[in-house]
Parts: structure tokens; C-alpha cells; sequence
């Protein structure tokens, strides 16, 4: 079962339902920063990919990876990899920083690359993705786990497209997360390595913003960061908001921040609202806080009534198929690239217009 009281070893795990057959997609993993990359690879694995090979400078996590997934061949350098022809996906959970260079060298070698979140942490570093896609054709994809691998997320946008809550107005996302400081590495309290909060965490919510309002592109009308309560990492930020209004006049407001207490029973009490012209949807992600420890509980109410829907094992996390047909196809099921990109976009945007608040206790 996937680890739910540490954000950061949390993979969650579904049904299989391959796509392929054994053997017909490979793919890597490399740089092992994050414990995301757990979770990207069971999500490739389930949708029936081949995992061929293994790489990081680091042993200790090479090793660690290898008691979970023992099928990874241990590579000696991460060239072995881009000179395999065999693989056509890299997935890589990088220091933040370096994600984007990692990935433009991987679609220079003619692959495909599946990134952690956040993607990027300057807009140079976007710009350099941008025209490398342009000169390779290769993907860039992003895990945006929170609605990917999220069952309950996945059907909001199902009911969404179904027009159940009419014309999306609103999306307010709520990403706490737990700190679990003991656990995380030198470069997590280190603001160019990390990228800082709206960079970071906060990319998910707007990558769900653009999913949900069918919005292209946004403005940030207002941003703000702080650090209330950890002075001995002066250039973490713990807490940060933003709101945005969309293209098509949709609005949206953000609130991620490092301050889920020990009491709860997992690693944060994510939700999302989102306001339609006909009703409205309430993601409780990860569990029903104070009732139920079961998550992917979602709550519709519209014109005839008021729903609480757990989708738990009933969804599944389709994306991961879909990311392999389109990589195979070169078709744009799973995610398209400009959303990707503008998704990276706002959050480096909102990053660099945030004001900052409050001061360490």
C-alpha cells in the first residue's frame, strides 16, 4: 500500500490494466531525488510498460529502488541510457533545478521524458525545453499527481466534461502538505534548488485550474509567500497563495503550505472546489477528515440533490496508459505539451510575483 502519513513516500499504487504487451514499451528510471518516482513507475508499470534500467550517482538509492522494483538493471552512467535504443521513456524525479536540463538531454537522445513535479524552476529553463521539444518532436510530460493519481480527481474532470456542475466559474485548490523535516534532503530548504512554494507544490493546483476550467491561459492577479515558522531554513517558504483568473474568465484561488499537523492520519488534507453554474464538486483527497480515513471521496450537489461518491478502486489512473499510447503514437491523450508548459508557466509566474509575508517564530 502506498505510505500515506509522508508526502514524500507517497506512490499510490491501482489495477492493472496494460496497454501493451511485455516488452513493447521500456522505459527508465533515473535520478531518484524524490519518492515520486515510485510512483511513476507503478503507474507505467501497470499500464503494462517494461522497466529495462536504473540509474543514480547515489548507490544507496539505486539500492532502494532495486528492493521495490528488482527487474531494473543497474546502469553504469546515465549515457548507458540514452544510448539504449530500446528505451523510449525516461521517467526522472531530479532535484528540481536540474529537471530541466535532465530532460532536454533525454529528447535530444530521441526519447520521450516523464518528469516529476514541478518541472522547472526558472522560466530560462522552460524557454530551453520549449525549443528543444520544437527541434526533437519528444515529450515532456510532468507528473501532476495530485489529479493523476488521484481516482477522485480524475472523475471530477469526467463530470465536468459531462457538463454535471454547467460552466465551470471557480476552482479554489488547498494543498497542505506535511513537513516531516528529519526526512528531507539539504536541497529542499535551498530556494534555487527547490524553486520555492508556488513553484513547487503549488504547481499542481494550477496544472488542476487549467484541467477543470478549460482555461488555455491565466493571469496572476495576486501571489504571496512566507516563512512563519522555520527560521532555521531561511530560504524555505512554508506557506503560499495565489489567485489567477483565466482566459475564459474563470477565477481561481490557491493555498498551499507545509503545516498539516501530527494528529492527521495522512500527509495532507488536499481538497479542491470547484463552482459551476449548475452546482458545484468538493474533492476530500486523501481521506474524509474526522470521519473516514478512506480518500478519493468526492461530493456533487446540483439540481437534484446532494452526492457523496467515494470512487476508491473504481476510477483507476488512466493517464499512465494513455502517456504510453501517445508516446508510441505521437498522438496527445494523456496531457498535451502546451498545457504542460503553461501549467509550469503560471507557477514560476505566480513564484516570481509573490510578496513576501510574515516572519519565522
Amino acid at each position: 500500500m502506498a505510505q500515506k502519513s509522508d508526502g514524500i513516500n507517497y506512490a499510490p499504487q491501482g489495477k492493472a490494466q496494460p496497454v501493451v504487451n511485455p516488452g513493447d514499451f521500456v522505459f527508465a528510471a533515473t535520478h531518484l531525488e524524490h519518492g515520486h518516482i515510485n510512483g511513476q513507475c507503478n503507474g507505467l508499470l501497470e499500464a503494462g510498460a517494461t522497466l529495462k534500467w536504473v540509474y543514480d550517482p547515489d548507490a544507496a538509492k539505486v539500492e532502494a529502488f532495486l528492493a521495490k522494483y528488482p527487474q531494473a538493471k543497474v546502469a553504469r552512467s546515465f549515457d548507458e541510457i540514452l544510448a539504449d535504443p530500446e528505451v523510449k521513456l525516461v521517467a526522472a524525479a531530479a532535484v528540481p533545478c536540474e529537471r530541466g536540463a535532465i530532460g532536454c538531454r533525454v529528447m535530444q537522445a530521441g526519447k520521450d521524458y516523464f518528469t516529476d513535479k514541478t518541472p522547472f524552476t526558472t522560466l530560462d529553463q522552460l524557454a530551453q525545453a520549449k525549443e528543444v521539444v520544437a527541434e526533437t518532436g519528444r515529450k515532456y510530460m510532468v507528473y501532476f499527481s495530485e489529479r493523476l493519481h488521484v481516482e477522485c480527481a480524475m472523475h471530477a474532470g469526467d463530470l465536468i466534461k459531462g457538463g454535471a456542475i454547467g460552466k465551470v466559474v471557480q476552482v479554489l485548490g488547498l494543498g497542505p502538505h506535511r513537513l516531516n523535516k528529519p526526512s528531507r534532503p539539504a536541497w529542499f530548504f535551498e530556494r534555487a534548488k527547490y524553486g520555492g512554494i508556488l513553484c513547487d507544490i503549488g504547481s499542481h493546483q494550477f496544472e488542476q485550474f487549467l484541467h477543470y476550467s478549460g482555461a488555455t491561459d491565466a493571469t496572476v492577479s495576486n501571489a504571496a509567500v512566507g516563512n512563519f515558522a522555520n527560521a532555521d531554513t531561511p530560504e524555505f517558504e512554508d506557506f503560499g497563495e495565489a489567485s489567477l483568473v483565466g482566459n475564459n474568465g474563470t477565477s481561481n484561488y490557491i493555498r498551499v503550505d507545509w503545516f498539516t499537523p501530527d494528529g492527521l492520519r495522512t500527509w495532507g488534507d488536499g481538497r479542491t472546489v470547484i463552482l459551476g453554474t449548475k452546482g458545484y464538486i468538493e474533492l476530500r483527497k486523501y481521506l474524509d477528515v474526522g470521519r473516514d480515513a478512506t480518500g478519493d471521496n468526492l461530493i456533487l450537489v446540483d439540481g437534484t440533490g446532494e452526492k457523496m461518491i467515494n470512487v476508491n478502486g473504481q476510477v483507476g489512473f488512466r493517464f499512465f496508459g494513455e502517456l504510453i499510447v501517445d508516446c508510441l503514437n505521437r498522438t496527445e491523450k494523456a496531457m498535451t505539451q502546451a498545457h504542460a508548459f503553461k501549467a509550469a508557466e503560471l507557477c514560476l509566474k505566480a513564484q516570481a510575483a509573490a510578496k513576501v509575508l510574515g516572519k519565522p517564530q
